[in-house]
């Protein structure tokens, strides 16, 4: 994976993305893509899931989690120079 190489535009800047990442590919990668050796997901292979599933499955698991956003407060006026 180039997320793990410096050299690249997929590095990671902060540890915590990284971490997404390399956690949201571990889903696709069991879950999703089917491999054709096994003609199925390692998940599904492993009795883990029962069914196939798909990235808008995934979408949809993460936005049932991510927090709410909240109302914003009101700007602050610049000050002039």
């Amino acid at each position: 994976m180039r997320r793990f190489t410096r050299l690249t535009n997929a590095f990671s800047r902060k540890f915590e993305n990284h971490v997404h990442m390399v956690a949201l590919y571990t889903v696709w990668y069991n879950f999703i893509k089917m491999h054709k050796t096994l003609k199925m997901t390692p998940a599904k292979s492993a009795g883990v899931s029962k069914t196939l599933w798909s990235m808008d499955d995934l979408c949809g698991m993460m936005d049932a989690v991510a927090p709410r956003p909240g109302t914003r407060g009101p700007y602050k006026k610049a000050v002039a120079a």
